[in-house]
């Protein structure tokens, strides 16, 4: 479906008075796609078995060894964006394409949802669900944050909350918008909130230290997964310290979003060490498509089957670092070895298109959820079925439930 001119004039004018960048910096394709009930109920159940998966200690033990001291530090968050992508090819069914306990555009896509479908007059259409209203989304945010604070700390703490993220994407990046909006509503919710990167913070021996003043709750949403640079040094001293609630947090991210671990959730290679019982087994293989870890027992059969696999770093994020097919070979799969860059190879998986505009565009699907229970579906519309390019037409995509 595509807005007629009129519509789809008010659609853009309501995101620019509801705060979202203009189009040219974050594009929003004025169409959408729908997601059966019967469809995201297994998708639920999917998420279900990887929560409990990956958070089962012979899984835990075996994602972090080797893994850095700093993500060595069991942690109790539970990240309340945490997002699934998934491919749902033509042919039916859904597949994992990564998980992002990091996942950008939360607080987007709820706006977008809710303003689409009032300008297309999505209302008329009885199978489609009315998405959740912004202010009511913006409320649930707040009541996820509130949860984590009381689980963490018993009640709300009354130091400061900071949203990090790294200063460039702080200047420049496509969802710095989000950030000033999640600072914002928090701030409605009675939270002492900030925005801030890992540079700005201090420590003084005791707490972590933002404009000289303690924080109690950083909701992280720095690439620097690891916090290896060394501006993260104030930050990587209060999260050793332990009484610092942060989210996501190294721990999280190498033991559940690593691209690395989307091996051991396709093919059934540890299942017995990592305690994958046989119902979840089918479940994961199921709904992941066969990974591997390049490796040096790997890179030969991983150069013949080329033209199956998209090849991607395990660090990598929002398409960084993809290798186009065409431009891999033995050689250079063997550099990457010798280099020791993390890449894994994952099976090809068509997606669905739709047309806006005239023209084609092939979709993809983000679920996010929290404590097992999905938040908000959201969705993007590239021009090209190999990457991910949001040029408009294409752009972030309205995503409804149906049925």
């Amino acid at each position: 479906m595509t807005l007629e001119p009129t519509s789809r004039e008010r659609f853009f004018a309501a995101l620019r008075a509801a705060g979202m960048p203009e189009r040219q910096e974050f594009s929003v394709a004025p169409g959408h796609q729908t997601v059966s009930a019967a469809m995201l109920a297994e998708i639920a159940a999917f998420i279900r078995v990887f929560d409990a998966v990956t958070g089962r200690e012979a899984w835990l033990a075996a994602a972090l060894r080797g893994a850095p001291t700093i993500a060595q530090l069991r942690r109790r968050e539970v990240c309340f964006f945490s997002a699934w992508d998934f491919h749902c090819p033509p042919e039916g069914g859904f597949q994992l394409i990564e998980f992002n306990d990091n996942g950008s555009g939360l607080l987007y896509a709820a706006i977008v949802n809710a303003l689409y479908y009032e300008a297309a007059g999505l209302a008329g259409k009885a199978q489609i669900a009315p998405p959740a209203a912004v202010l009511a989304f913006r409320r649930t945010i707040a009541d996820m944050v509130e949860r984590e604070a009381r689980a963490f700390f018993g009640e709300r703490p009354a130091e400061r909350l900071l949203v990090l993220d790294d200063a460039d994407s702080l200047r420049a990046g496509k969802f710095r918008g989000e950030l000033r909006m999640l600072r914002e509503l928090l701030g409605e919710h009675g939270w002492r909130a900030e925005l801030g990167s890992p540079a700005e913070t201090g420590w003084d021996g005791r707490r972590l230290l933002f404009d000289d003043e303690p924080v109690a709750f950083v909701v992280n949403r720095s690439t620097d997964f690891l916090w290896s640079a060394d501006d993260f040094a104030a930050l990587r001293n209060a999260y050793e310290a332990g009484g610092l609630y942060a989210a996501p947090n190294p721990f999280t991210y190498a033991t559940r979003s690593d691209k690395r671990l989307l091996e051991w959730l396709s093919q059934p290679l540890l299942d017995e060490a990592l305690g994958i019982e046989a119902a979840e087994r089918r479940t994961l293989g199921a709904h992941t498509p066969e990974t591997h870890a390049l490796g040096a027992d790997n890179v030969d059969m991983l150069a013949r089957a080329k033209g199956d696999f998209v090849f991607k770093p395990t660090r990598g994020f929002a398409g960084r670092g993809l290798i186009d097919s065409g431009a891999v070979g033995r050689a250079r799969l063997s550099r990457l070895v010798n280099r020791g860059e993390g890449y894994v190879a994952q099976r090809r998986i068509a997606k669905p298109c739709v047309e806006v505009d005239g023209q084609r565009l092939w979709t993809d699907l983000r679920v996010w959820a929290y404590r097992g229970e999905i938040v908000a579906l959201s969705g993007r519309a590239s021009i090209r079925p190999d990457r991910l390019d949001l040029t408009p037409p294409g752009g972030w995509l309205p995503t409804y439930a149906t049925g």
